[in-house]
């Protein structure tokens, strides 16, 4: 009975030396890595030195000789990444660490001003009160956006307000709601206790509850509403009263009227034909798919009585206000087995289209990296775990054959190039919504972020073609004219359902908080012949190799250039 008492006596020892050993060495590893992230971050706030440029593409990237000859083809053994590409995608990761790192400082108190009373704080606009909300019936039901970093109530006041709203509701610290009317009741002050994220000691309502203001009120003359967009001219519905929700007849009716009265009344879309005004939405009546001449609704508006078959049709407006029947998103209810990429080259429009997945489906989109900014405006999936499967499908990047096999199938974003490759640089140089300067575009850092750059744009394709297991290729342009029905191919995909309603949503709210104002008008082109005659090699061998995939070929306009 001693031998074996002894024998687990002496296991039991060296068990617990291993043990030790192992906590040293994890604490010691943990030591490491948080010395780099000290030394990253400190190096991010004090400007540091610039990045090296990355490196041309070998030769072996080269592009095909015009007019013909066979694309290379790798061994099954042969590296598959260009040295470039590992760059690329190691300074990704680099910037994936830098913002997580950032958030978990954050993080790290998240409620240690949570019991300390809200100090007095001037504000715009007449503070209200607190009131309740309903994620699944929303006391404010106009439009919302999120700034989980930098929300305050000014901010918030002055959006609504450029969009026409009279009252302004924020919560959670980092959500704000516009409304023209609040549909809830009043509650105690004391459960707005949360404080905005830009603004310490400011009530930012609460866990379902709004801290809700009264926006500074213009006089009708001063009154300018941003975002208003005109649709088109449109042939008149069948039965209006069944399309439109509103309609209003005003002797002396213009377009700023009629808009005026569809934002008061909260609804997205102002059709207009001389004396009546109608409000309402996109709906299978009334879908907006068939523009008609713009010559017909010119004849219906003119001051001519007398009766015409070109009466039945009305010019149609997009109103500030944010058409909320698409607005509401959340994770899976249920893990998916299933994990879908939506894969595209930077500058692609990867952001857009998450934003109408997100739209279309009502769920979240993850992605393999983090990007604050995106969390910041409202991405949740952001910050989910990419592999977690509670997304309904996952943003990335990355090419090669071990990235791309940990997918089970992946939607394939196709952009133009030379469009690409600039929307990239300008991210570059002045983050997502901004414009890089004209002296960028002249600088030598540019001609070596086409070169290196430009073989990428090619070899990402290729690689997804090759060892993806089930692709569904879209291109971006084909997107932005026939959103509708790409959408839908989209869902469909992505094995969710949509219904045409959500999907009109969608298509309503297209535009999301991540579209660069308008395109920056330059002096001078920045590709140069030498850049073109690379590009358009790469544009060809594309094509080949999506046609050879039984895909559809590159759009046209691609080329000439």
């Amino acid at each position: 009975m001693a031998k074996p008492f002894y024998r687990l006596q002496r296991f039991l020892r060296r068990t617990q030396m291993l043990l030790l050993f192992l906590g040293v060495a994890y604490i010691m590893a943990g030591s490491v890595l948080l010395l780099q992230r000290a030394s990253l971050a400190a190096t991010q706030r004090g400007g540091g030195p610039p990045l090296p440029s990355l490196p041309p593409p070998p030769a072996a990237m080269e592009p095909p000789v015009l007019g013909g000859g066979a694309t290379r083809r790798h061994t099954p053994g042969e590296q598959t990444v260009p040295r470039w590409l590992a760059s690329r995608n190691l300074e990704i990761r680099q910037l994936r660490r830098r913002w997580f790192h950032s958030l978990m400082t954050e993080q790290e108190n998240p409620g240690a001003d949570r019991g300390r009373p809200h100090r007095k704080i001037r504000h715009k606009g007449t503070y209200i009160g607190c009131f309740l909300d309903d994620a699944k019936d929303r006391a404010m039901k106009g439009s919302v956006f999120y700034d989980f970093r930098k929300m305050t109530s000014t901010l918030c006041q002055d959006t609504c307000s450029e969009s026409g709203y009279q009252f302004a509701g924020l919560e959670y610290g980092s959500e704000c709601y516009c409304s023209n009317r609040i549909t809830s009741a009043r509650t105690r002050e004391e459960d707005c206790n949360l404080d905005c994220k830009g603004e310490k000691g400011a009530p930012c309502g609460g866990v379902g509850r709004l801290s809700v203001y009264k926006v500074e009120e213009l006089l009708p003359g001063q009154k300018r509403y941003r975002n208003v967009r005109y649709r088109g001219c449109f042939k008149r519905p069948a039965n209006t009263s069944t399309a439109f929700l509103v309609q209003s007849i005003q002797p002396n009716l213009t377009s700023q009227s009629c808009i005026g009265v569809c934002t008061d009344k909260e609804l997205p879309l102002a059709v207009l034909r001389r004396p009546v005004c109608y409000c309402g939405y996109a709906s299978s009546e009334f879908s907006l798919h068939e523009p008609a001449e713009e010559r017909r609704c010119a004849k219906a508006n003119s001051s001519d009585t007398a009766p015409s078959a070109d009466q039945d049709f009305y010019q149609v407006y997009q109103t500030p206000v944010q058409d909320s029947r698409c607005t509401e998103r959340k994770f899976l209810p249920e893990k998916s087995s299933t994990l879908v990429a939506l894969s595209s080259f930077p500058g692609a429009g990867n952001t857009w289209v998450r934003h109408l997945i997100e739209l279309a489906t009502g769920y979240y989109t993850g992605s393999y990296y983090f990007d604050g900014s995106l969390y910041n405006k409202g991405f949740k999936g952001e910050k989910d775990y990419w592999k977690s499967g509670r997304t309904i499908c996952v943003k990335t990047h990355e090419s090669g054959r071990r990235e791309i096999e940990m997918y089970d199938a992946a939607i394939l974003l196709i952009r133009n190039p030379y469009r690409s490759l600039m929307a990239e640089f300008n991210r570059k140089c002045a983050g997502h919504l901004g414009y890089a300067s004209e002296q960028h575009w002249r600088s030598k850092e540019w001609p070596e972020f086409v070169g290196s750059y430009a073989s990428w744009w090619a070899s990402h394709v290729l690689d997804w073609l090759r060892f993806g297991r089930r692709v569904l290729v879209v291109h971006y342009e084909e997107l932005q004219g026939a959103l509708f029905p790409q959408l839908r191919a989209i869902t469909s995909f992505l094995n969710a359902s949509a219904s045409e309603e959500r999907l009109l949503c969608a298509e309503s709210n297209q535009d999301g908080h991540f579209k660069r104002s308008g395109a920056r008008q330059r002096t001078f082109d920045p590709f140069t012949p030498e850049m073109k005659v690379l590009i358009d090699g790469y544009i060809r061998t594309v094509d080949r190799a999506l046609r050879e995939h039984d895909h559809t070929g590159l759009p046209q306009q691609y080329l000439p250039r």
